[in-house]
């Protein structure tokens, strides 16, 4: 097949037949970075590709920047972005794939329709907001907001392009003179002090891009950047034809200052409280004329024409405050949650034993529950043993009854966010397996310390067969026995020299796992706890992540050593030294996995699930979830559950990738934080359990997720 040819003027003569391994169809559009093109993955998906123009890949600035476009991206990738499905930034042509999705940018519709009416501005604005809430939640700032990077679909409008997005805690790019953003959607401060842009920024566009969707011109207009760059800084925004219930909340994003600006939250809450029509439904944009090959200029994944100029002249800072933010007004209501859970308040006075619940119906005599501790500082982290939930926050380790949620007892601990549940290990509670805490171990039925160990000088620490592992800073490894507290074995691992640990439910071993230093192959050493002996040891090609084991089998994901995405599934089985590996047709970005006999499932950044039939050797479903990222999955044989970052549980059927159920979701007041780390669901009896951002522990029944 011969290279496409591309009818629109200033782009390539030549465009490239494949992206990696993805098949170019037609293009999308062109624009000053690159060509977005129209592809299908190897199964059959629509996806929008990104392909960088020839002159900027020998720019190694461009690069950078392009590396950062990137990575923004898949940190982002849910349900109000197109979620990355591949990149490869170190490519001759730099590209990136996105999904596909079908739908004008608010730039063409409004051009083609006109300015929108006030029910479809309301659900634009709350579609946006929830977007930028979602990009600030994982300390990404966009900076580019701006009608043409918007895409009205049918389930809501998408935000992309993140050419020039950051993340908050890195370093700006982008130099003082060179591009930093579209002068009549920046905010002030992206004029007057560049490197101290920050999610307010977005918000700014936010009512610039309402303004433009509202009148069909923006709040400050010239034909002159410099002019357009100073109104921003200094005058008052033109709101005239924004509609009267909005435009206090229109003229707060707009205010000078940072501070005055409102929250994504305060903005969704406020909507709710100004517009008592307020119309949930989704915006169903207008029918393109064209077709799928109908082009338009263009510089972001999914299609984002760039009609407008940018600058980057910073200007004086205006020492002045607008006091914008008053325009919300105190009214707020909050989420409205699906069905009556029960409320247990963990931590308060009294009886544990007297507090009563009034829980939910649920199939088969099992009554859902909903455990409310008064500290809502960290989500819960939960695991079950002993015929207990045990359940660790910050500060705190506490045990409740997985039929009820009545709490049982608590224990405190160190005031820092644990890195995972507590651990039952040679019949005693080890409620934190942690670099630099004291080690104690609880009686499960009451909680006391039945032994404490303060060595803290260790830099890994695994349980495995009733021992805990603990590497040493100087890369020993000492063996001590869960139940006592002794000290049983302590030397070296061949081959490692800082041996990190992994192991496995049902699996008596611990594996120490090292991969070379440009990931060409991967170290396995199986030990048994007890005795610190090596039982077999081997070295595989790849950069490889174990995810579990099946049969005497140990389960890899083989992941790109430098962006860590996963290529395919690793079975090693050491008595016959055979591997078995199955390809993904899509790569899965970080990775999270767990093996149910021959089914694999992971999940990955962006919101995929996939599962992989070993057996089969094949992928047997994937479902895009729409998640921004999800735990670790679970499976019982019947349902994978996921927890997502707003604290909804997800049930998806094992057999055919269908989603089945949800919880209703549990942010509590802290909406714009994210939690470090989102626990796995806890399956034990048929029931399944959760934490969730607001503090709760809960409990559904597994039987029939449809209920929920």
């Amino acid at each position: 097949m011969a290279p496409q040819q591309n009818a629109g003027a200033g782009a390539e003569a030549e465009l490239p037949e494949y992206a990696g391994h993805y098949r170019l169809e037609s293009c999308l559009g062109s624009g000053g970075m690159g060509v977005v093109h129209l592809a299908r993955s190897t199964s059959g998906m629509k996806l929008a590709v990104k392909v960088v123009h020839a002159q900027y890949a020998r720019d190694p600035e461009f690069r950078g920047r392009f590396r950062q476009e990137v990575r923004a991206a898949r940190r982002v990738s849910g349900a109000f972005t197109a979620p990355v499905v591949d990149a490869d930034p170190e490519a001759e042509r730099p590209w990136m794939a996105t999904q596909f999705i079908p739908g004008p940018t608010l730039s063409e519709h409004v051009k083609r329709n006109g300015p929108m009416d006030a029910a479809q501005l309301r659900r634009l604005t709350a579609g946006l907001a929830e977007a930028l809430r979602d990009i600030h939640r994982v300390g990404v700032v966009h900076r580019d907001l701006k009608p043409s990077n918007v895409l009205l679909a049918e389930d809501g409008p998408k935000v992309i392009d993140f050419g020039i997005s950051r993340p908050k805690d890195s370093e700006l790019r982008t130099e003082t003179g060179k591009l930093i953003g579209t002068p009549p959607f920046m905010a002030p401060e992206q004029f007057r002090r560049p490197r101290e842009v920050g999610p307010a920024a977005d918000i700014f566009a936010l009512g610039s891009v309402l303004v433009h969707a509202a009148t069909g011109r923006g709040p400050f207009d010239s034909d002159s950047p410099y002019i357009v760059a100073y109104q921003v800084v200094h005058d008052e925004p033109d709101l005239h034809g924004v509609p009267e219930e909005l435009a206090p909340l229109v003229r707060s994003c707009l205010a000078k200052e940072p501070e005055e600006r409102p929250t994504p939250d305060e903005l969704m809450r406020e909507l709710r409280s100004v517009a008592a029509s307020y119309d949930t439904q989704t915006f169903i944009p207008a029918q393109r004329t064209g077709g799928a090959e109908e082009e338009r200029e263009t510089d972001g994944a999914g299609g984002s024409p760039e009609p407008e100029p940018r600058v980057t002249e910073p200007e004086r800072r205006l020492g002045r405050r607008l006091g914008m933010r008053a325009a919300l007004g105190a009214g707020a209501i909050g989420l409205a949650v699906v069905g009556v859970l029960a409320s247990v308040q963990l931590f308060g006075g009294g009886d544990p034993a007297a507090q009563s619940t009034s829980p939910r119906t649920a199939p088969a005599g099992f009554s859902a529950w909903e455990a409310t501790p008064l500290s809502k500082g960290s989500v819960p982290q939960c695991a079950y043993g002993a015929g207990k939930l045990l359940c660790a926050q910050t500060g705190r380790v506490f045990a409740l009854d997985p039929a009820d949620g009545r709490l049982l007892w608590r224990h405190a601990v160190a005031k820092t966010p644990p890195s995972g549940p507590p651990v039952v290990s040679g019949g005693l509670v080890q409620p934190s397996l942690e670099r630099g805490r004291p080690l104690e171990a609880l009686d499960p039925a009451s909680g006391k310390v039945r032994w404490q160990w303060d060595r803290a000088a260790y830099n890994g620490l695994r349980c495995a067969g009733g021992m805990l592992l603990l590497t040493g800073t100087d890369g020993a490894v000492t063996g001590v026995d869960s139940a006592s507290g002794d000290t049983k074995w302590s030397h070296g691992i061949p081959g490692h020299g800082m041996p990190i640990f992994a192991s496995f439910a049902g699996d008596r071993l611990a594996y120490a796992v090292s991969t070379s230093g440009d990931g060409s192959s991967t170290r396995v050493t199986a030990v048994d706890p007890g005795t610190g002996e090596v039982r077999w040891d081997a070295r595989l090609d790849g950069s490889l992540q174990p995810v579990g084991s099946v049969g005497g089998s140990l389960v890899f994901v083989s992941v790109d050593a430098v962006y860590g995405d996963a290529r395919a599934v690793v079975r090693y089985t050491p008595g016959t030294r055979a591997v078995r590996r199955v390809a993904l047709p899509v790569r899965v970005a970080q990775p999270q996995g767990t093996v149910r006999g021959n089914m694999v499932y992971l999940t990955g950044a962006g919101g995929s699930l996939v599962a992989v039939d070993l057996e089969g050797r094949k992928e047997r479903w994937r479902l895009e979830t729409g998640l921004a990222r999800g735990s670790a999955p679970v499976a019982d044989g019947r349902h994978v559950y996921v927890t997502a970052p707003d604290g909804r549980l997800l049930a998806v059927g094992a057999r055919d990738g269908k989603l089945l159920g949800q919880t209703p979701t549990r942010l509590g007041t802290n909406t714009d934080r994210v939690p470090a780390t989102l626990p796995e669901p806890v399956i034990a009896s048929g029931h399944v359990y959760a934490g969730a951002p607001d503090g709760t522990v809960f409990a559904v029944d597994g039987r029939d997720p449809s209920v929920w």
